[in-house]
């Protein structure tokens, strides 16, 4: 699978465009006329927000008084690239484009720090695990589909097995591992595959027991996303019902991650996982 994908090329894209505009001292109204486009295009452009014209970048290129030819070539190729579709296209009959964007983050990111409140997350369901998890939200899709969306989940746990795999740093509450998604036997399956894949050098998982009472993270489950890329920065992941919020501004990640720091201290140390894990096992008979 594609380590990166259009989000992520974009981004990088938009990036550079910005850099090389402010160091020409050009306005994005300026930059705008140079492309016979808005102010708001290269607005959205500059973000990563909208695919790319290779004719566009070629252009504003032209005008930012970028003569190496290498340099073209490199923001030509990232441009194609970011034009091209992820692997999840195929899917694209169940897949929303909000959880699309979420999709092409997770390939490419480096490091995934996330926080679930009532399920395990995603990377690490187990096939039937996700099957109960997806009938919960879509009770009324037929078994085709059913089918289909507990594939999409069993594909995107493949990054982690990859030969550069991101650093999954996950911290569930306890009540995940007391609801009885799908029923005891599925529980049993999905704790027990907990315990193989926590000994993954690249997989840390903790658990937030009862006791603790109120915790740093009372508001919801979330996930903070980390790219080997200067140009990108870190995003904050939530997910509703029906959309996908996504928080970039350095304010609002600060805050998640400060968030996330104090969870990883509240919970319990992740020596102490496969122990917790083993009594949740027991306790289910």
């Amino acid at each position: 699978m594609d380590t990166g994908g259009p989000t992520v090329r974009r981004m990088q894209v938009g990036a550079r465009l910005r850099s090389l505009r402010l160091a020409k001292g050009l306005t994005r109204d300026q930059a705008g006329w140079a492309i016979r486009g808005s102010e708001s295009k290269i607005s959205r452009m500059e973000l990563g927000r909208v695919a790319f014209k290779e004719r566009d970048v070629t252009d504003l290129l032209r005008l930012y008084g970028v003569d190496d030819e290498a340099e073209h070539a490199r923001l030509l190729e990232l441009t194609r690239e970011a034009n091209s579709p992820g692997w999840w296209q195929a899917y694209g009959d169940v897949l929303t484009t909000w959880f699309q964007n979420y999709l092409d983050l997770e390939q490419a990111a480096e490091l995934i720090r996330t926080y679930e409140v009532q399920f395990v997350p995603g990377l690490l369901q187990t096939d039937a695990y996700a099957r109960a998890v997806i009938m919960l939200g879509h009770g009324t899709a037929g078994a085709a589909e059913i089918d289909r969306r507990a594939k999409l989940r069993m594909a995107r746990k493949q990054l982690l097995d990859r030969e550069d795999p991101p650093k999954l740093w996950a911290v569930i509450d306890e009540a995940v591992l007391r609801r009885r998604i799908g029923g005891r036997d599925v529980l049993r399956d999905q704790i027990a595959y907990l315990l193989e894949v926590t000994t993954l050098p690249n997989v840390r998982l903790q658990v937030i027991p009862f006791e603790t009472g109120g915790h740093a993270a009372a508001g919801g489950a979330f996930s903070i996303l980390r790219f080997p890329h200067d140009a990108v920065p870190d995003v904050v992941y939530i997910e509703h019902l029906t959309s996908g919020l996504y928080l970039d501004k350095r304010e609002d990640v600060d805050q998640y991650a400060a968030a996330m720091g104090r969870l990883f201290i509240e919970a319990e140390p992740p020596d102490r996982t496969p122990e917790i894990l083993q009594q949740a096992l027991h306790d289910l008979g």
